[in-house]
């Protein structure tokens, strides 16, 4: 934030809610859109329309744009008058207005197109599916023909830019607008004019279809570090670009949703939204983890005589345990990422899920030197031996459980990140109690 934008923000809610309009709007001109969005979020909803009325139809659409989702700019948006609602989406790039009418429902939605002039590139965008690339793409692009010369092509980019905000790239297409290449700007203003384009553009060898997921959109782009993907139909057409400003909210998103779906919280659940909302959502995931809990306990009912024998193992069971718990939660951090990242090549499961499960044993045995040493100066080198043979054993079990699980999840289609910590946390609870108490039924009794 600029050092103005920060003087400025503090007081601008103030001036609205005191009915200093005037200064208001002339304050709030000064700042970024971001920053404008800040201000616009810290308003009720009564405030927040009052301020989006006083504000130019530009300004106020850029700050919608760039407020976080759970404030519900569309919200805003829908309760203006149709007219000036209308105003505002004339005013956002394409894939923006598309973004936002998005989340409106389909009569919300006509009740404001119904009054834009021109709303054919709003409707062909809000036809694909907003967590796909034609959801996240723009169909403003500069693009110059084949045909023409370095001359012409500059010509050609310069008539464009004038209705155009910013570009990164200039696509290079044939007569029937199916995309051939990519113009190299340095190559361009260096060429003499009359040399064609095709001698100097580059293939275009990266693109995507607009049904193409988003995540696969975004980690496209950080592997070949380009600042826009081309999106194209099955026949080569060029439709639209992914820029990388929608991709970074993309990683946001999908590093947000996975986090709380990591956690146990379904992605639904808005970090915004009330405490009733969070009740609602977090409950169903506690609930099955109440089962699996009741299932790890079952093995120490099973194994009750001897923990009434060696009173010891009441205390090494939850350190075997919750060591397990967390070695799981390791390995099913580092899979998770792999998968998401793509690093998980058809047939090299086995392999990870074997470096997992070494990465455990050896961790396992380190930490079985302390506990065993522990465990022999409470109750004797055999109970010491039994401690270290579980602790060892648990962790293996952990490396292995938190690469197969998710592995597995993904191979059946479902999100790993949803359920696999439930899993992998039973799983060791329910080894790592199997192990010891079994072990000292066996050796100690």
């Amino acid at each position: 934030m600029s050092p103005r934008a920060a003087k400025s923000k503090p007081g601008l809610a103030e001036l609205l809610r005191a009915g200093r309009i005037d200064e208001f709007v002339k304050r709030a001109l000064e700042l970024e859109p971001a920053d404008l969005a800040d201000v616009l979020s810290s308003l009720d909803e009564d405030e927040r329309l009052t301020a989006v009325r006083a504000l130019p139809p530009e300004v106020s659409g850029e700050a919608l744009v760039e407020m976080p989702e759970e404030e519900h700019a569309e919200d805003t948006l829908a309760a203006l008058e149709p007219e000036q609602a209308a105003d505002i989406v004339d005013e956002m790039a394409d894939d923006d207005a598309a973004d936002i009418l998005q989340e409106l429902e389909p009569e919300e939605q006509e009740r404001i197109l119904s009054e834009v002039e021109d709303r054919s590139d709003v409707d062909r965008l809000l036809a694909y599916d907003e967590e796909s690339a034609g959801g996240l793409m723009t169909t403003h692009v500069v693009t110059v023909f084949d045909t023409v010369t370095a001359g012409e092509a500059i010509e050609e980019i310069r008539r464009q830019a004038e209705e155009m905000e910013g570009f990164y790239q200039v696509f290079v297409v044939d007569p029937a607008n199916r995309l051939v290449g990519l113009l190299p700007l340095n190559q361009l203003v260096t060429s003499p004019p009359d040399r064609s384009v095709r001698e100097f553009m580059e293939p275009a060898e990266i693109s995507v279809t607009p049904d193409r997921d988003q995540e696969e959109v975004a980690r496209l782009m950080a592997r070949y570090n380009v600042p826009s993907v081309p999106v194209v139909d099955g026949n080569g057409v060029l439709l639209g670009r992914v820029t990388f400003d929608d991709v970074i909210d993309v990683v946001e998103a999908e590093t947000t949703e996975d986090l709380l779906q990591f956690g146990g919280v379904s992605a639904d659940e808005e970090l915004g939204a009330p405490w009733t909302d969070a009740v609602r959502s977090r409950l169903p995931w506690l609930y099955v983890n109440l089962l699996t809990a009741f299932a790890a306990a079952s093995v120490v009912l099973v194994f009750s005589n001897a923990i009434q024998e060696i009173k010891w193992l009441a205390v090494f069971m939850p350190v075997i345990a919750g060591m397990g718990g967390n070695a799981g939660t390791q390995a099913l951090a580092v899979s998770i990422r792999r998968i998401a990242l793509g690093q998980v090549a058809p047939g090299r499961e086995a392999g990870i899920v074997g470096k997992e499960m070494l990465v455990g044993l050896s961790v396992g045995l380190m930490a079985a030197i302390m506990a065993g040493g522990i465990g022999w100066l409470v109750d004797g080198p055999r109970f010491g031996a039994v401690v270290a043979f579980a602790m060892t054993a648990n962790l293996g079990v952990a490396g292995f459980a938190g690469a197969f699980v998710p592995l597995l999840l993904e191979r059946l289609k479902i999100d790993p990140a949803i359920a696999s910590s439930v899993f992998v946390t039973t799983f060791t609870d329910m080894c790592g109690f199997f192990l010891l108490l079994g072990m000292a039924t066996r050796f100690l009794l």
